[in-house]
């Protein structure tokens, strides 16, 4: 996690991760989705120092619910 994150941004990432792992996934794919997840809401949320247009103007990930999460649906 890195240093920039607040304590509740950190229990956040913990949260995604844990329940990722409940769900299967590898540690390392659970790892990356948490931080992706945690980054974009901080982003949206005006704490990040640099934001991509597609961080800020899209959906948040809770909205998006796995819309695009690769189902092939």
């Amino acid at each position: 996690m890195p240093e920039g994150w607040s304590k509740k941004r950190e229990r956040q990432y913990e949260h995604i991760k844990d329940g990722l792992e409940e769900r299967g996934e590898s540690e390392d794919t659970a790892q990356e989705i948490a931080a992706r997840t945690v980054n974009k809401t901080r982003a949206q949320q005006g704490e990040a120092e640099e934001s991509s247009p597609t961080s800020t103007k899209d959906k948040s990930p809770a909205q998006r619910g796995g819309e695009r999460s690769g189902s092939g649906s």
